[in-house]
């Protein structure tokens, strides 16, 4: 039995950490530490477990063996690399971190505890995209030439745990480091990595605030819209955008361009995946993409759990998650400076 921690108990936490740790028959959530202790409170009497006074107390615990993250964007690293230290094993909430040093940090002390490291890049984990890179590695479009990959939905203060307000950490510089792109550009990025089999190793980005307004009113001081160019390292040349402006339905669609075809992916309500070639349209209805107001199983708590069952390498390792952050940090410095920036 894995004896978990929870260090974060808002809305991920609790509609998608929490459910799926207690529908899976190996774990046991032992722990919950969050700065609301009333949260943690109430979370340890819905479903049992020790609330503890800091992360340092959890931590110490010799009974918890793994601990989720699920704090704001710039403690993820504070805390993963002192649970790695500690020796648990730690499964953390994207982004992975705020800079690259800390990415690289992080990496570095799985590496030194012997821990798993996982982040939760729930995208991989969606049975169209791990179709659709299994046809793509087959070959199904050819040599991709292009592609384009959306994440946009009405932004977090539709997700927050503190939903009647405007004043949530997402809009918090400090907190998160930044808005829309590592929120949701984060996933498009990693995905479009995951899918092709193909690093981003160049970058040329726009990242604005469109609408976004604080309690006060003033425009919020993070991204709430980002447009990236991606070169990839075969060359192939897409977009990928990211929002917290598309009010009305989510967009979490992929498209890709081949040689010998166009792979589409969740991009319409027959079908999760359409290939269209000359003559011919192939269709696959496995699943429906999560949204935030429809949560399903993510797939993120299992693989963790089984990784740790079966003693194995997750299938996204900090590693996998710091090369995404590379192409989303430079995006960032793209934005700020005009220019394209080389990820590698």
């Amino acid at each position: 039995m894995i004896k978990v921690g929870m260090i974060g108990c808002g809305k991920i936490a609790q509609v998608r950490h929490i459910p799926e740790y207690l529908a899976n028959g190996h774990v046991q959530i032992l722990g919950y530490y969050d700065r609301s202790r009333n949260r943690a409170e109430e979370l340890a009497n819905q479903h049992g477990g020790t609330v503890y006074p800091d992360v340092e107390a959890l931590l110490a615990d010799p009974e918890i063996d793994a601990v989720s993250v699920c704090t704001a964007n710039h403690l993820h690293a504070e805390i993963t690399i002192a649970a790695l230290k500690a020796q648990k094993h730690v499964l953390c909430e994207k982004p992975m971190a705020v800079t690259a040093e800390e990415c690289r940090a992080m990496v570095q002390a799985a590496k030194e505890s012997g821990c798993c490291l996982m982040i939760a890049h729930n995208q991989r984990f969606a049975k169209a995209h791990r179709k659709a890179r299994a046809l793509l590695m087959e070959g199904v479009i050819g040599e991709i030439l292009s592609f384009r990959t959306t994440f946009g939905h009405q932004g977090p203060e539709t997700w927050s745990i503190n939903r009647e307000g405007k004043d949530l950490w997402f809009f918090d510089p400090k907190a998160a480091g930044m808005g829309a792109m590592g929120d949701l550009g984060v996933h498009k990025t990693d995905l479009i990595q995951f899918l092709t089999g193909q690093r981003i190793k160049e970058v040329t980005a726009k990242l604005t605030t469109l609408d976004k307004k604080d309690g006060d009113g003033q425009k919020i001081g993070v991204d709430d819209h980002a447009i990236c160019i991606y070169t990839l390292e075969g060359g192939a040349v897409g977009t990928m955008t990211a929002s917290w402006t598309f009010y009305g339905q989510e967009d979490n669609s992929t498209i890709l361009y081949g040689t010998k075809g166009i792979m589409r992916i969740y991009d319409s309500p027959n079908a999760s995946i359409q290939i269209f070639k000359q003559g011919e349209v192939i269709s696959f209805d496995l699943d429906r993409i999560q949204t935030n107001d429809c949560q399903t199983a993510s797939g993120v708590i299992d693989e963790f759990v089984d990784c740790l069952v079966q003693g194995r390498k997750p299938a996204v390792t900090g590693e996998d998650a710091m090369y995404a952050m590379e192409a989303v940090l430079a995006a960032v410095h793209s934005s700020r400076t005009g220019q394209a920036v080389k990820v590698f």
